[in-house]
């Protein structure tokens, strides 16, 4: 990669980092119900402005079955998932655990796609889950009932995240990655659409919020897209898919200057042995399908 690739590298890696600061900054204001929806609504807006400017094709008509799934599985469940879990958990946490994505795609497409693993993914496998288990024995945040079943959330968040890898090479295989991401945050929201209206504020909500849902919702959704969209066309999917190893590093050190979350020794070890992890899986082609519909 040339010097203008690898700054779009490192910006999507910090803008999809920072999502678990706008998540942690909103969700205990609004509620992660309303602050997903948002999310995902402001996203696809933006998104869909973005194509008609530019007269992207798009077939929203067509998979709209396939976008309402694609939208649940990788946005919908679980972007609410980690946004419950920052009411408890700090950003560089959630960042952390939402890196074993990878690890959980493996599974995914072992069970579901029948992709045998070989030896060192297997290795990977054992290395992400060692990895969780030095996080949360070794975690800054006080054990309890809420943090355990938030670090539950997170983990349950990047599993559905390798589900809908596992669903979109099944179902949407040949869609373009604009159109996946437009019907995938716009599914997303008709489905929270519902909840979120039960969670409107009464109160008067701060600017910090506002500006944080904002961020989150343009900046690391829509824009974040676009820079992952000339990734793609520029470096080809196999080098766009390292953005993953950076992801949790950006998210550690914008919760910790934005924050001022303490980083362990522990957080460290954990973070290490989980990318490590990943390292050893990336070479499964599923995740690259799971990148092109987004996390964060």
């Amino acid at each position: 990669m040339n010097a203008k690739e690898l700054t779009a590298l490192f910006l999507l890696a910090a803008l999809w980092g920072a999502s678990f600061l706008f998540m942690r900054i909103s969700s205990p204001v609004i509620g992660p119900v309303l602050t997903i929806e948002l999310r995902v609504l402001l996203a696809g807006i933006v998104l869909l402005l973005y194509a008609w400017l530019f007269k992207k094709a798009m077939n929203i008509k067509q998979h709209w079955k396939e976008y309402l799934i694609i939208g649940a599985l990788n946005a919908a469940i679980p972007f609410t998932f980690i946004a419950t879990a920052t009411l408890h958990l700090n950003a560089s946490l959630a960042a952390i655990f939402n890196s074993t994505t990878p690890l959980f795609t493996a599974l995914a497409s072992l069970f579901f796609l029948k992709e045998p693993l070989n030896a060192k993914k297997w290795i990977g496998i054992v290395f992400g889950t060692f990895g969780v288990f030095v996080l949360m024995g070794w975690s800054p945040v006080p054990f309890s009932i809420q943090t355990t079943l938030s670090a539950l959330l997170s983990i349950l968040a990047a599993l559905s995240y390798g589900c809908a890898g596992v669903y979109a090479k099944k179902a949407l295989t040949g869609v373009s990655s604009l159109s996946l991401a437009i019907g995938q945050q716009l599914g997303a929201s008709i489905l929270l659409l519902p909840l979120a209206i039960v969670h409107i504020p009464t109160k008067p909500v701060s600017s910090t919020v506002i500006y944080s849902v904002l961020g989150l919702a343009i900046f690391c959704t829509a824009i974040a897209y676009l820079f992952y969209f000339y990734l793609l066309a520029n470096v080809g999917p196999t080098k766009t898919l390292s953005v993953t190893f950076l992801v949790p590093v950006f998210g550690v050190i914008w919760g910790m200057i934005f924050l001022h979350e303490k980083i362990t020794i522990g957080m460290i070890a954990g973070l290490a042995i989980i990318l490590t992890s990943i390292f050893l899986l990336s070479d499964i082609k599923i995740a690259v399908k799971r990148q092109e519909s987004l996390k964060g």
